[in-house]
């Protein structure tokens, strides 16, 4: 089961959303880190805990899902009892196959969507963004009993959430030929009557010939809408699939051959399909030694900045030694080498 929510925010299974909307203030209110200078490390825990538990039991997916799988439904490790249930956290899917993704929101955000600041305390956001602080008589007014009324705060420009990232996973084939990349995203926005809906959107991403690993694709605000805040980033990061063949290296492509000792010292050819489908014929003629690399020109990735131009292919050996030798073949060996 993992965390138990429930306990960190001190209610009960069956509490309604005003009990679980209570609990957190409360919590919140006594576990904000700039309330605990001289705990700051256990406060920044614990309010980071109330948050997330606060994030899944006031959302019906999560709360759902949590229930059922416990924390590990949801880290996707089981599937989403209805995917078509609604959600406060980003969802994620691939057009080809959909798998259910979770992101905790940020504590700080749903901490200004109570109080409208990220710290009450200070007049600084801890998440960088300009608060207000809290007019006098306000713990009186607000406290432990939950409630807010009569609390008027200046509020300044929404804040900005930290972009919310997913790696984008591609073959080395689709790097090196470009490739188009659509993925569905759900995402909480606000309909004409100020109600939270969903919306599904497909997103396509063109990849481009030779992108590097760590390459970043941006949808701005295309996360979630929530009062007082302006919509987090979207962002994919590209990251490469391992090769059976190839590994890469920066612009260059790496190939490894295993063989005998015989083909190092004799000759050797190489036979390898590249990744747009050629077949590349490779004559070496010359003495295989541990360290020798074969380098064949712009036979390696697209350069990013011109396709039209590549690295390089570069072919390393594993040679295989005997594991022993007979007095004949190491005669035969010592006279063939000294002579």
């Amino acid at each position: 089961m993992g965390v138990d929510y429930y306990k960190v925010l001190q209610v009960d299974r069956n509490a309604k959303d005003d009990d679980l909307k209570k609990a957190y203030r409360k919590l919140a209110m006594k576990w904000h880190p700039d309330k605990n200078p001289n705990n700051k490390k256990e406060a920044e825990a614990k309010f980071k805990q109330i948050s997330e538990a606060y994030d899944v039991l006031s959302d019906p997916q999560k709360k759902a899902i949590y229930d059922q799988y416990g924390e590990d439904g949801l880290k996707g490790q089981m599937p989403p009892p209805d995917s078509s249930a609604g959600g406060s956290g980003t969802t994620y899917y691939s057009a080809d196959d959909f798998p259910f993704r979770f992101n905790h929101r940020n504590a700080d955000d749903i901490f200004a969507e109570f109080f409208g600041v990220s710290s009450p305390f200070g007049g600084m956001g801890r998440g960088g963004g300009v608060g207000s602080r809290f007019p006098n008589g306000m713990f009186g007014s607000f406290g432990e009993g939950g409630g807010g009324g009569g609390v008027h705060m200046h509020q300044g420009p929404p804040r900005k959430p930290p972009p919310i990232e997913n790696k984008l996973l591609c073959t080395l084939e689709e790097i090196f030929k470009g490739t188009t990349k659509k993925m569905k995203i759900t995402r909480e926005i606000f309909d004409a009557n100020g109600k939270t809906m969903q919306l599904d959107e497909i997103l396509t991403i063109n990849v481009k010939p030779g992108w590097k690993k760590g390459t970043k694709i941006t949808f701005p605000e295309k996360g979630n809408e929530h009062p007082n805040l302006t919509p987090a980033d979207v962002v994919f990061i590209i990251d490469e699939k391992p090769h059976s063949v190839f590994t890469r290296e920066g612009n260059d492509l790496i190939a490894i051959q295993k063989l005998s000792l015989a083909e190092a010292l004799t000759g050797y050819t190489v036979n390898l399909t590249t990744l747009d489908g050629r077949n590349l014929t490779i004559p070496i003629n010359n003495v295989i030694q541990p360290e020798y690399e074969e380098i064949v020109p712009r036979e390696g990735m697209p350069l990013p900045k011109d396709p039209t131009k590549k690295g390089n292919l570069r072919i390393k050996f594993n040679i295989k030694f005997p594991t022993r030798l007979t007095a004949d073949q190491k005669a035969g060996m010592k006279k063939l080498l000294t002579a």
